[in-house]
């Protein structure tokens, strides 16, 4: 969504609070013309062969910043029109203190923006989005491209708001790095992953057990084993009902497959567990005792997060649910979740007290006490299975002894990366990330 390459692992993401304690101390005035001319700048280089623009101009500093805007490409020979008749529009009606729903006149401007025809361009960040939160509660602007100052908002990066940002560029306006809470995981997280040592065995690289494959749904379960493979685990094994076992063993060649019975002996090799993928909705009290009779990390998906309750663990605990399963661990819609990703984030560390992943494009990772870190994502995931194939990273780097807060965003980072590696735009299926994994994570 952003240009530009990263350089560290973690990026500053910027709620409109942090934003106002960075901008203090420095004259307003200043910060308003950098801001303008930065906006007018990327228009010119951006849609050189136009002429004519249109601006709904607020009354705050976002309308100030418009409105230099609008000056510079006056200057620059541009002729300033209606709506109807434009062929870019500054929005510049709402900046990042906005929250809430527009009001009826408001929504009535934003809606004639949409449905001008023209390129639109946001200053900062569209009218109608919740820069801290990335909510949308009403109308909002649909913009090609928003040009933000001197660093990304949550907005940017959170849906429903990432969807309504286009391209993000961010201007430097001269003010200095501030904190914040909340981070982007960069490309460069993937440095962060252990590597395999002189003296490694292919039990000390990682063991993964994958708990899962009941009968009609094997290919769960064996995508999962093969991306911990993939994500550099040394040795993977698979338990599964009986009848399962014939079709994972023409399937998995290196993975070892054992029957469900003797999955408490298989958990004595392991160091990680992967509990749920294609495992079925019948083996709930299995879960729980391997949750809480085994001191392993572990990462909970699919089946698994079925009816699952408060569990307390000290080891590490990954939950990875979409939207629809943490809907229903919340009690709440799926959509609901969509509309409200934050605050549904915060609420499942809240309850289950153990690191949440929550995938969807702009996948988002929160655990107790720490910021959410947005992992990328692409719509290109949106394909069945690529669920399991996460699963099976985030236990490989469990597996690893990274981190589980940092494992669950590497491993969100790495599918990403395998998703544009493919070089498939259409048609991708979740094995197809296999190949790339060890291409992304050996970079």
């Amino acid at each position: 969504m952003s240009r530009g390459s990263a350089s560290e692992p973690l990026e500053p993401l910027y709620t409109a609070a942090e934003m106002l304690a960075v901008e203090e101390g420095h004259d307003a005035g200043e910060l308003m013309q950098r801001a303008g001319r930065a906006v007018g700048d990327e228009i010119l280089a951006r849609f050189p062969e136009a002429r004519t623009f249109a601006g709904v101009y607020g009354r705050g500093a976002n309308g100030g910043d418009g409105k230099i805007a609008a000056e510079l490409l006056r200057s620059a020979g541009w002729e300033e029109r209606s709506l109807g008749d434009a062929e870019v529009v500054i929005d510049a009606l709402f900046g990042t203190g906005f929250r809430g729903a527009p009001r009826e006149d408001a929504e009535q401007q934003i809606r004639a923006v949409n449905e001008a025809g023209a390129a639109v361009v946001a200053v900062d960040i569209p009218s109608g989005v919740n820069a801290s939160t990335g909510e949308v509660p009403g109308e909002a602007v649909r913009a090609v491209l928003t040009v933000s100052f001197h660093g990304r908002k949550i907005g940017h990066e959170v849906g429903p708001g990432r969807f309504r940002c286009g391209e993000v560029v961010v201007a430097p306006i001269g003010l200095e790095a501030g904190p914040t809470e909340n981070s982007v995981a960069t490309r460069e997280i993937l440095r962060l992953v252990p590597r395999r040592g002189a003296e490694e065995t292919k039990y000390t690289a990682g063991s993964v057990l994958v708990v899962g494959g009941s009968p009609g749904m094997t290919g769960a379960a064996c995508l999962t084993a093969e991306a911990a493979f993939r994500a550099d685990a040394g040795y993977v094994a698979v338990v599964a009902p009986k009848e399962s076992l014939p079709v994972l063993e023409a399937r998995l060649l290196e993975a070892v497959k054992r029957p469900l019975e003797e999955v408490w002996d298989a958990v004595g090799r392991a160091s990680a567990l992967a509990l749920g993928p294609g495992l079925g909705r019948e083996h709930t009290d299995l879960i729980r005792r391997l949750l809480t009779e085994t001191d392993l990390p572990v990462v909970v998906d699919a089946d698994a997060l079925h009816e699952l309750g408060t569990v307390e663990r000290s080891a590490p605990t990954v939950l990875t649910p979409h939207s629809g399963e943490l809907g229903r661990l919340l009690g709440e819609e799926a959509a609901w979740v969509e509309s409200h990703r934050l605050e549904a984030l915060g609420r499942a560390v809240e309850r289950f007290r153990c690191v949440v992943l929550l995938k969807g494009t702009g996948t988002l990772v929160g655990a107790p006490g720490e910021g959410v870190l947005v992992c990328g994502g692409s719509p290109r995931l949106a394909t069945a299975g690529t669920g399991d194939v996460l699963t099976g990273i985030v236990a490989a780097l469990l597996a690893k002894g990274m981190e589980p807060r940092l494992a669950a965003a590497a491993a969100a980072r790495a599918q990403t990366e395998a998703a544009m590696e493919t070089g498939r735009a259409v048609g991708m299926v979740a094995s197809d990330l296999l190949d790339a994994l060890p291409r992304v994570l050996d970079a």
